[in-house]
């Protein structure tokens, strides 16, 4: 009998969960809508839209959930209205408010990302909710993605009125795990160009072109220079970065991901290092959505444990949760590879925290067969051609390391490749796997990449895990060092949180390789690197069997009211965002181009607004060097009597000592030439 049959048999003769059967709080009030302004110390005022509980008791008090982002609430109000109904239903008010410089609020566009002009305005906001007549004074934070990231770090700033937060596919770690430097190794999309363009515009409906919109968003630096400057770790990503300051965080924590996006690891981190505070924790078969909104399933109702987990630490109600084991994890089972999964198979569990302590290591040993083994090899040496183009089927330009990838064997063919026998049974696995690879090459930078995979009887490979490490990064990504060429060394290639079970007559694969273009920026220099198989060693951290409580999450709620008057419109999309529509090799000239595109369309009440995107990524594998990334954004609003269109493009590439940025950016109203900008400045190659 296999490991699976096992273990879902027992299963089914299991409780749902020790506190019973999961009973939804029923939704008790209506809902509406205000506009508030929100006063900074500065005399800049912060727009807020406030989502209140109606037919209630007259001057009942409500705790507050704040939702606080750059994204533009006012077209977002199709978005938030049934994502909040869930809560003001269930008792709580929901402020969405702007950062500064953003959307409908006040004042000069925050410099970068999480700055301290960000933060100091989250203390004033708390503040405020707090003091309101509908607010019982107690504030909780949430959000998805930049509203998961400063709710993290709104968390360590002990401000009063905050008593306790969700983050929902984010991380507390800048340098490592956000967009900008995927492990280390500067990364390139079209988020940045599309969020570059967006502060520049002003709010909505009434999009006011004036000399204030120009100098307080229109005429500011774009973030995206300002990441390019800082290619290695440091006090710019310090900033925001809880990674080395978990005691900081004293109020109650819990971090939501999926095992699809790209910042997963946060999840166990923060169970792990975060002590000064209760936290709880999922993980889930998403990306990077809403659990109750999932790609790919299966999904759940997350907002129902959010109403649990906020009414026991804002109302002060016992709901149970926190008597529940504090790490609910959805268990992998095997598919074929992407890139389309409509639902992941697998199940739920409970976990008492992380680490789990059955898990134990297994070693397997690369050996001069092209197999993985448990005993140690001879000393043998294998050899690679870098080819910077390879690893499109490894991640493309915005999986981040998530999403559902490929199958492997295009990336594989240019690896080096290291395979199990067939297993003899099931085998389950959870959390890191180690790469521990003795490595060398005859260039002074490089990057490694290790994928762990599994290989199906039909040939078929699906990935697991992985992740990347820029070689000069191997003693500190804060003061990086050239390598000396043919000087061999050690790399502990930490890949990225995974859960898996691989079935009996699969096998494990380990593949290793230099690229993962478009995702990865290549480093400059052609090179053969060499991978020495004693002392190298794959370590996957292996899950025994034991009997676990079963969560009864509830399924997505499929009753939420439609905000009226704002649909989807056609905008001539040709590919999904960060879809890649053609990959052109020429074996001539060695030149490899991809090229994405992407659009969306909305109708709102006051009118129409059309986005388009292209981007095209550009190696040579014989001059890697010369790598270039070009994108075009373009936004346009149709008005009553105005068609206003804010255009933008980035033209970014490298030679073997800099980075060439170049940013356009221009406005035209009704055909005419309203403002244009130009930012141009050549970059040092900081060890990338």
């Amino acid at each position: 009998m296999s490991y699976k049959t096992l273990f879902l048999m027992i299963l089914s003769l299991l409780p749902a969960v020790d506190a019973g059967a999961a009973v939804e709080k029923p939704a008790t009030y209506g809902m509406e809508i205000q506009t508030a302004w929100i006063p900074m110390p500065d005399g800049v005022r912060l727009s807020a839209d406030v989502y209140r509980p109606t037919g209630g008791k007259a001057g009942e008090r409500f705790p507050v959930l704040l939702e606080y982002l750059p994204y533009r609430k006012h077209e977002a109000r199709s978005r938030n209205w049934p994502l909040y109904s869930y809560f003001v239903q269930r008792g709580y008010v929901v402020a969405a408010v702007d950062i500064r410089g953003t959307g409908n609020s006040e004042g000069l566009l925050i410099p970068y990302e999480y700055s301290d002009v960000e933060h100091a305005d989250g203390d004033v906001v708390i503040g405020w909710l707090a003091k309101q007549d509908w607010s019982n004074g107690n504030v909780g934070m949430f959000g998805i993605s930049w509203g998961g990231f400063n709710s993290i770090q709104m968390a360590a700033r002990d401000v009063p009125a905050l008593k306790a937060i969700i983050a929902v596919d984010a991380t507390e770690d800048l340098y490592q795990d956000d967009v900008h430097y995927m492990d280390g190794i500067m990364h390139l999309d079209s988020w940045e160009m599309s969020q570059d363009l967006d502060n520049a515009r002003p709010g909505a409906p009434d999009y006011v072109v004036n000399d204030d919109n120009f100098r307080n968003r229109f005429d500011t630096e774009p973030w995206t220079l300002s990441h390019k400057r800082q290619q290695r770790d440091g006090p710019y990503w310090d900033r925001a970065s809880l990674r080395d300051r978990y005691d900081t965080i004293r109020i109650p924590t819990f971090h939501i991901g999926g095992w699809y996006d790209g910042y997963r690891d946060s999840v166990a981190r923060m169970l792990e290092h975060v002590k000064g505070a209760p936290v709880k924790a999922m993980i889930g078969a998403w990306h990077h959505t809403w659990p109750h909104q999932p790609y790919p399933g299966p999904g759940m109702e997350w907002r129902h444990e959010a109403v649990r987990w906020f009414d026991h630490w804002l109302k002060g109600e016992d709901t149970g949760i926190m008597d529940e084991p504090r790490f609910a994890v959805f268990v992998r089972d095997w598919h074929p590879p992407g890139p389309r999964l409509d639902d992941a198979p697998g199940r739920w569990r409970y976990e008492d925290g992380w680490p789990v302590a059955r898990i134990r290591d297994q070693v397997l040993y690369p050996q001069d067969n092209h197999t993985l083994a448990d005993a140690q090899p001879a000393a043998t040496t294998h050899r690679l051609r870098y080819l910077p183009s390879i690893g499109f089927e490894a991640g493309g330009p915005v999986m981040w390391w998530g999403d559902v990838a490929h199958d492997q064997r295009g990336t594989d063919a240019f690896s080096l490749v290291y395979d199990s026998g067939p297993l003899e049974q099931d085998l389950e696995i959870l959390g890191f796997p180690h790469a521990l690879l003795t490595v060398s090459t005859d260039a002074k930078r490089a990057n490694w990449i290790a994928r762990l995979s599994d290989v199906a009887p039909d040939g078929t490979v699906t990935q697991v895990a992985g992740a990347a490490m820029n070689g000069t990064h191997r003693e500190s990504a804060r003061a990086p060092k050239d390598l000396e060429p043919g000087k061999p060394f050690e790399l502990d290639i930490e890949m990225h949180f995974t859960s898996w079970v691989f079935p009996k007559g699969h096998r494990i694969r380990l593949a290793v390789n230099n690229a993962q273009w478009p995702m990865l920026w290549p480093t400059p220099e052609a090179m053969m690197t060499e991978l020495r198989l004693s002392p190298s060693r794959l370590t996957i951290p292996v899950v025994p069997f034991e009997q676990r409580p079963v969560p009864d999450f509830l399924p997505p709620a499929n009753d939420d009211p439609e905000f009226a008057g704002v649909e989807s419109i056609e905008s001539g999309t040709v590919s999904g965002y960060g879809e890649v529509s053609s990959v052109d090799r020429n074996p001539q000239t060695g030149t490899v181009v991809a090229k994405l595109t992407n659009g969306s369309g909305t109708r709102y009440p006051w009118g129409e607004e059309r986005s388009l995107e292209t981007i095209r990524y550009e190696v040579d594998d014989d001059n890697p060097a010369e790598a270039r990334m070009n994108g075009t954004h373009r936004m346009e609003v149709d008005l009553p009597g105005r068609k206003l269109l804010w255009e933008a493009e980035l033209d970014f590439r490298s030679d073997r000592e800099n980075f060439y940025y170049s940013y356009y950016r221009r406005l035209t109203e009704n055909g005419r030439p309203v403002r244009e900008k130009t930012w141009k400045e050549t970059i040092p190659r900081d060890h990338q």
